[in-house]
C-alpha cells in the first residue's frame, strides 16, 4: 500500500494526548523504513467517511519520544512514501495571550524557530534546495479546518504565531514574557522542523494548535504543570475528534492543485541528471518527478 505518487490521502500527525482517532476504519499498519530511519511509530492507513487517511502519533503510542528526540525527517518522509499530499498537525500548546484560553484552538499561520540541534532539511548535499517558508501554512487546508472547527462548535482563533521551543522543559518566566513582547501567540515544542520538512516534501501542512495552559507568564494563573495540562488535554482531544469528523464528512479532492505541491520547482540548486545514485537515493521520493 506504500505509494510515492501523490494520492488522495490526508496525513494526520497526532500530538500529546491524541494517539488514536475515533470512528476510523483501519485498513493496515504500515511499517515503513526511510533513508532517515524509522518514524515515531507504525503509520495506520484507514478511512474516515470514505476518505483515506494516514495517522501517525508524533511521540509514538504511549508518548515515548520527547520533542527533541522525534525523528521528524523519518516522519515526513514516511508520509510521503505513504502517498500523503497534505498533513493536519494536531498539537498541544501553551497560550501567550489572555484571549486564547485553555481549551481554545488556534489555526496558526506563522512560526518562529527557537529549537536547536534538530536536522531540519532533507537536502544536506550534494543536492541542495532552498524552499520558501514565508507562508509556512497551507491556506487552503487551513480554511477547510476553520470550517470544520466552526461546525464542531469549537472556540477557534483564525491566526496566530507559534513559538517553537526546544523542550522538553517548559519556559522560564523571563522567556515567556519575552516571547509575548515578540508578538508570539502560542508556544509549543514540535511543529518545527516538521513544517519545514513538509514544505520540502511538497506536502500541504496546517496546524491545529490546542491551548492547554497560559505557560508561566500569567500572574493570576497557576504555572504550567503536567497535571494541569493533562486535565485540559482530555477535553481538547475530544474536541479534536469532533473536528476531524466534520472535516472528513465533506467531499473534497485532496489531490487538488496547490502551490505547496510545487515548492521544489524553483528551489533545487543542482542538475539532478548529473547526480549519482548515492546522492539521489536519500531524497528519491521527493525528487523522482524531476528525474
Amino acid at each position: 500500500m506504500i505509494m510515492t505518487q501523490q494520492a488522495a490521502r490526508t496525513g494526520i500527525i497526532g500530538g500529546s494526548g491524541l494517539y488514536d482517532i475515533e470512528g476510523i476504519e483501519a485498513i493496515e499498519h504500515l511499517d515503513i523504513d526511510t533513508p532517515f530511519g524509522k518514524p515515531s511509530d507504525t503509520l495506520m492507513l484507514a478511512t474516515i467517511h470514505g476518505h483515506e487517511v494516514v495517522f501517525l502519533p508524533r511521540h509514538g503510542r504511549g508518548h515515548k519520544i520527547p520533542p527533541h528526540q522525534i525523528n521528524y525527517r523519518a516522519n515526513i518522509y514516511a508520509m510521503k512514501l505513504a502517498g500523503v499530499n497534505r498533513i493536519i498537525s494536531i498539537s498541544a500548546v501553551g497560550s501567550l495571550r489572555e484571549h486564547i484560553a485553555p481549551g481554545d484552538f488556534v489555526l496558526v499561520d506563522q512560526f518562529v524557530d527557537r529549537t536547536h540541534s534538530r536536522p531540519s532539511t532533507f537536502f544536506d548535499g550534494p543536492v541542495v534546495a532552498h524552499v520558501s517558508m514565508a507562508d509556512p501554512i497551507c491556506t487552503c487546508l487551513k480554511s477547510e479546518l476553520a470550517t470544520a472547527c466552526a461546525k464542531a462548535e469549537i472556540r477557534t482563533h483564525q491566526q496566530g504565531s507559534y513559538l517553537v521551543m526546544q523542550g522538553p522543559q517548559f519556559s522560564s518566566r523571563a522567556e515567556s514574557k519575552l516571547y509575548r513582547r515578540w508578538g508570539m501567540d502560542v508556544i509549543g515544542m514540535t511543529n518545527l522542523p516538521e513544517a519545514k520538512l513538509a514544505r520540502e516534501a511538497e506536502i500541504c501542512y496546517a496546524t491545529v494548535a490546542m491551548s492547554t495552559d497560559y505557560d508561566c507568564w500569567h500572574e493570576e494563573e497557576d504555572d504550567v504543570s503536567v497535571e494541569s495540562i493533562v486535565e485540559i488535554m482530555h477535553g481538547n482531544v475530544a474536541r479534536a475528534q469532533r473536528m476531524l469528523q466534520h472535516f472528513f464528512a465533506v467531499e473534497r479532492n485532496t489531490a487538488a492543485a496547490c502551490t505547496c505541491h510545487r515548492a521544489l520547482e524553483s528551489g533545487i540548486f543542482a542538475d539532478l541528471q548529473a547526480q549519482d545514485d548515492e546522492a539521489i537515493r536519500p531524497i528519491h521520493a521527493l525528487v523522482e518527478r524531476f528525474l
